[in-house]
């Protein structure tokens, strides 16, 4: 594992100098002091739909990515049958061992270099440590300690808005955070432009 850095984050405005995107991605969160194996308090059960989801989720964006040249290749049948095996095998520990098996659930967040914000059916407290698990598309792991900077409750009790800075992030991980951001924008851009022509 690539050694972490704390990472001097700015405070108050100079924050909205970090290039943002809304974004779906999978995601995984908990409380420093929750122990990883355990159950996270107020988050559901992980069901069969999220499974599916979560794990069909990195396959879907890579094909994507690929575009033609991986429709045609011999190996996308294999993939395809290795991804549905794997989705099979997660459904059946999450049966076997109910509460037991954290997954990354597919989530709307706001990203940026410096932080993540989310919603949470969980309320944290401002200066919370959250230890954060990020796949960005299609199959880059990020790793990250946030610091929570506020929580605000959703309207209709539907959970909370969670916003937080990262205090402790590798070089390599906010790399590949900023040219995801980059590249989400520019085929945004396009894909606007290609709309409008």
């Amino acid at each position: 594992m690539p050694p972490s850095v704390q990472v001097n984050m700015p405070r108050s405005d100079e924050r909205r100098e970090w290039l943002r995107i809304d974004d779906r991605v999978l995601l995984e969160y908990r409380l420093i002091t929750e122990q990883e194996e355990s159950s996270i308090p107020g988050m559901p059960p992980v069901s069969d739909q999220a499974i599916a989801e979560a794990m069909r989720k990195p396959a879907a964006d890579f094909f994507a990515q690929q575009g033609e040249q991986l429709a045609h290749s011999p190996l996308l049948p294999w993939m395809m049958k290795v991804d549905w095996l794997l989705e099979v095998i997660v459904k059946t520990l999450a049966q076997m061992h109910p509460g037991g098996v954290p997954i990354a659930q597919i989530a709307d967040v706001n990203l940026s270099g410096g932080g993540i914000g989310f919603n949470s059916p969980r309320s944290f407290v401002a200066e919370d440590k959250l230890s954060i698990k990020v796949v960005l598309p299609p199959f880059t792991p990020i790793d990250a300690t946030a610091r929570v900077i506020r929580s605000i409750p959703l309207k209709e009790g539907l959970g909370y808005s969670i916003a937080t800075e990262f205090v402790s992030l590798s070089p390599t991980d906010q790399e590949h955070l900023i040219r995801h951001i980059l590249q989400t924008q520019a085929e945004r851009l396009r894909a606007r432009r290609n709309h409008t022509s």
